[in-house]
């Protein structure tokens, strides 16, 4: 410790009072954070990376939800929205499409007044810090203002300044690498433009990558099985269309179907995978550990071992469905507190081991478990899972 640390920072307490809250992401929950604030009549800004809200929602927008209407307004933003004249859309036990949840209420909420004139898009955050200190001070630091540098869409570097700071950024930008490792596979990029992100739209935009071609999907959750069942869809239509599924575990007991399954659209989805397989019309390949892809020709081969033994399996496209990671690393300046496992808010982990609990039997949860040691700092929404893939939306609104 230095004398400068033992100095008091009276002046920057009675500024950090003034200040915003500063919401990184404007998807549902970076929005209900706004929503909730504005009631409250606590500044807000939301700092949004795309040009609209909900930008990675639209990514798979073609997708139905689990989740039934009744439990994806959140209560705050549902109040603000009525206010305004708003009604919920009809069918409140029918799950939407992504691009209903942003047509019919994300969308909505977004351009009320109050919300509208917090927002500003093609604003990426680079990093969290606080004003004039690194991790390392500490002395006054609680009380010292957080500091967010962006980069916005025309390149310009700025800097904000915030009482608070809600990261609700999410993970659909950095998926999990192929290999089994953890890691990019050896060769990664010389095959890229024939790996496509998760839930494709195989039945639409993206038809023409894969009518007609072998695909193999990677991964054993509920990404790869919307994206099995529209490929098999797919199949009927466009001649020579094959799949293959690729899972490095046993089973795909995540997907597989359950009578114990508290969300009726998820225990159906399993059921209609497990119909595909059984039949053949999906060909799975189970306990394949990816380590190398290569170019083959004009194709990808997946390379690897399967029960001791080495292993490929060759396709003309692959889709990467084997679920997200956290970017933290606009994050290193900040003391936060994360379990070495699944990389959540060490007091939210055991509540959400995806080795213990399915999305329907996460405890409700909320501010303590979201603490870090930095105070003021929170992760929200599906980045605060890390790498769980238990999230539901219901769970982030409360």
């Amino acid at each position: 410790m230095t004398l400068l640390d033992l100095l008091p920072r009276t002046a920057a307490a009675d500024r950090l009072a003034t200040l915003p809250v500063l919401v990184v992401g404007a998807g549902p929950i970076g929005l209900a954070a706004a929503a909730n604030l504005t009631e409250r009549g606590i500044a807000v800004i939301v700092l949004e990376a795309g040009d609209r809200v909900a930008s990675a929602i639209r990514l798979w927008g073609h997708t139905r939800l689990f989740t039934p209407w009744r439990h994806l307004v959140d209560p705050a933003s549902r109040r603000l929205l009525e206010a305004a004249g708003w009604t919920m859309p009809a069918g409140e036990d029918r799950a939407p499409t992504g691009h209903e949840l942003v047509e019919h209420y994300l969308e909505p909420l977004a351009a009320l007044p109050e919300i509208a004139s917090r927002i500003r898009f093609g604003t990426r955050v680079v990093a969290v810090t606080k004003e004039g200190m690194d991790r390392t001070r500490t002395a006054g630091r609680a009380e010292t203002p957080f500091l967010v540098r962006v980069r916005t869409a025309g390149g310009d570097i700025e800097e904000l300044a915030g009482r608070a700071v809600i990261d609700a950024s999410g993970t659909y930008s950095t998926p999990n690498p192929l290999a089994s490792t953890g890691l990019d596979p050896i060769g990664a990029d010389d095959v890229a433009g024939l790996v496509h992100h998760a839930l494709p739209d195989v039945l639409g935009a993206d038809r023409h990558t894969f009518a007609g071609r072998h695909t193999v999907v990677v991964g054993a959750g509920h990404s790869a099985a919307n994206t099995l069942l529209a490929l098999a869809r797919l199949a009927d239509d466009a001649p020579g269309t094959r799949v293959t599924w690729l899972i490095r575990t046993p089973s795909a007991g995540r997907v597989s179907s359950s009578p114990d399954d508290q969300l009726a659209d998820r225990a159906k989805l399993g059921s209609r995978v497990d119909e595909l397989v059984k039949t053949g019309r999906v060909v799975l390949v189970d306990s394949f550990e990816i380590s190398r892809v290569a170019s083959h020709g004009g194709g990808v081969r997946l390379a690897g071992r399967r029960r001791g033994e080495e292993a490929f399996v060759d396709a003309d496209v692959v889709v990467n469905a084997t679920g997200f990671r956290p970017d933290l690393s606009m994050l290193r300046e900040m003391r936060v507190d994360l379990d070495e496992v699944v990389e959540a808010p060490r007091l939210l982990a055991p509540l959400i081991d995806p080795n213990v609990h399915s999305c329907g039997t996460v405890a409700p949860h909320g501010f303590a478990e979201l603490r870090h040691p930095e105070t003021g700092f929170f992760l929200a929404g599906m980045k605060s899972y890390g790498r769980a893939p238990t999230f539901l939306l219901a769970t982030g609104y409360e």
